[in-house]
C-alpha cells in the first residue's frame, strides 16, 4: 500500500485533484442550469444528449483544463521550486520532467475531448482558455496588476465552456470576483514576489471593475430571450431569492478568511488554508444558486459533489502524509 501511495501521490499533487472539484462544480452548475431553465434554451448540444454524457464530458473538460494549468505551472517553475519549495513533486524528483510534460499534453487533450460534447464553440473556448493559461503562467502572474485579473477571467471563461451563450451572467461574475479575491489574499499572505503594491492593487481593482461591467452588460444584453420580455441587469425570469445564498456565502468566506489569518498568522500555512477553502466555496456557491432558484434536485447533485470534494480533500491529504512519513512502530 505504501509503495502504491508513493507512486501515485506525486501525480495527484502535481495535478491538484483535491481542489479541482471547484472547476467541476462550476461546469456542472452551467449544465444543470441551462438544462433546467427554459429561458436559457434553445441549446441543441445540451438538449440532444443524455444528462450523464453531459456531466461526464463536463467533468473531463473541467478536470483536464484545471490539471493542465497546475502541471504547466509546476513545469515552468521547477528551477524556482528547487530553491524555494523543494518538497514539490517535480522539485524533489518524485516526478520526472518527461512525466510532467506528458501529463500537460494528456490533460489538455482530455479537456478538449470533454468540450466536444458541447459543440464547436465550447472547443474553441477551451483552446482560448488553454492559451490564456499559458499566458498567465509565462508572463501575467509575474505582474500582479495583470495576473490577478487574468486569473479571475480564466475562471469566468471556464464556467461558460458548456454554454458560451449563457444568459444569466451573475454566477460568472461571482466566480471571477471570488477567484480574484482568493488569489490576492493568498498572494499577500504567502508573501509572494513581486508583492502587490498600491499601484498594482489599484490597477487590478480597475480591471475588475471594467470586466465586471462587461460581464454584467453581456448578461443585460442576453436577458430578454423571449418576445415581449425586457432587458434587465437581473433577469426577470430568475427569482431574486437566488441571490440570497451566494451573498451570504460571500460574507461567510470573508469572515472565515479573517479568522484563519488571525489563527495562523501571515505565512504559507494561512495562504494554503484560504486557497483550499476558497476552492471548496465555489461548489457551495453552485448549490446556493440552485437552492435559491428552487431547483432542489440539481442542488442535491451539486451538494453531493461538494461532499465528495471535502471527503477527497481530507482523505488525500492524509494519504499524502502517510506516503511521505509512513507510520512505524516506536520502541
Amino acid at each position: 500500500m505504501e509503495r502504491f501511495l508513493g507512486r501515485v501521490s506525486p501525480i495527484l499533487q502535481l495535478t491538484r485533484v483535491t481542489t479541482a472539484f471547484a472547476a467541476v462544480a462550476n461546469v456542472w452548475f452551467v449544465i444543470l442550469w441551462s438544462s433546467r431553465v427554459a429561458e436559457e434554451a434553445p441549446i441543441p448540444h445540451l438538449d440532444s444528449k443524455p444528462m450523464w454524457a453531459l456531466l461526464l464530458g463536463g467533468a473531463a473538460s473541467a478536470l483536464g483544463l484545471y490539471s493542465y494549468g497546475t502541471c504547466l505551472n509546476d513545469l515552468l517553475d521547477v528551477r524556482r521550486d528547487r530553491a524555494l519549495r523543494p518538497e514539490r513533486p517535480l522539485a524533489s524528483g518524485r516526478v520526472s520532467i518527461e512525466t510532467a510534460a506528458v501529463t500537460v499534453a494528456l490533460t489538455l487533450i482530455i479537456a478538449i475531448l470533454g468540450a466536444t460534447v458541447f459543440g464547436t464553440a465550447s472547443v474553441l473556448l477551451t483552446l482560448a482558455l488553454a492559451v490564456g493559461i499559458l499566458f498567465f503562467n509565462t508572463a501575467a502572474r509575474f505582474v500582479p496588476a495583470v495576473g490577478l485579473v487574468a486569473l479571475g477571467l480564466l475562471y469566468a471563461g471556464h464556467i461558460m465552456v458548456p454554454n458560451p451563450g449563457l444568459r444569466f451572467m451573475w454566477p460568472v461574475w461571482l466566480v471571477m470576483t471570488h477567484a480574484l479575491v482568493v488569489a490576492a489574499a493568498t498572494h499577500v499572505l504567502a508573501r509572494k514576489v513581486p508583492p502587490i503594491s498600491t499601484r498594482a492593487a489599484f490597477l487590478a481593482a480597475l480591471g475588475w471593475v471594467a470586466w465586471s461591467g462587461l460581464i454584467l452588460w453581456l448578461g443585460w444584453a442576453r436577458s430578454a430571450p423571449l418576445e415581449g420580455t425586457t432587458r434587465a441587469v437581473w433577469p426577470s425570469w430568475v427569482p431574486l431569492t437566488a441571490a440570497i445564498g451566494p451573498a451570504m456565502l460571500g460574507v461567510g468566506f470573508i469572515v472565515l478568511a479573517i479568522r484563519r489569518t488571525r489563527q495562523y498568522g501571515f505565512g504559507p500555512r494561512a495562504a494554503d488554508k484560504i486557497y483550499r477553502y476558497g476552492s471548496l466555496w465555489l461548489t457551495l456557491y453552485a448549490v446556493a444558486w440552485m437552492l435559491g432558484a428552487g431547483f432542489f434536485l440539481e442542488a442535491a447533485v451539486l451538494g453531493g459533489l461538494a461532499l465528495v470534494a471535502f471527503f477527497t480533500m481530507t482523505t488525500l491529504r492524509e494519504l499524502y502524509g502517510l506516503a511521505e512519513q509512513p507510520v512505524g512502530y516506536r520502541r
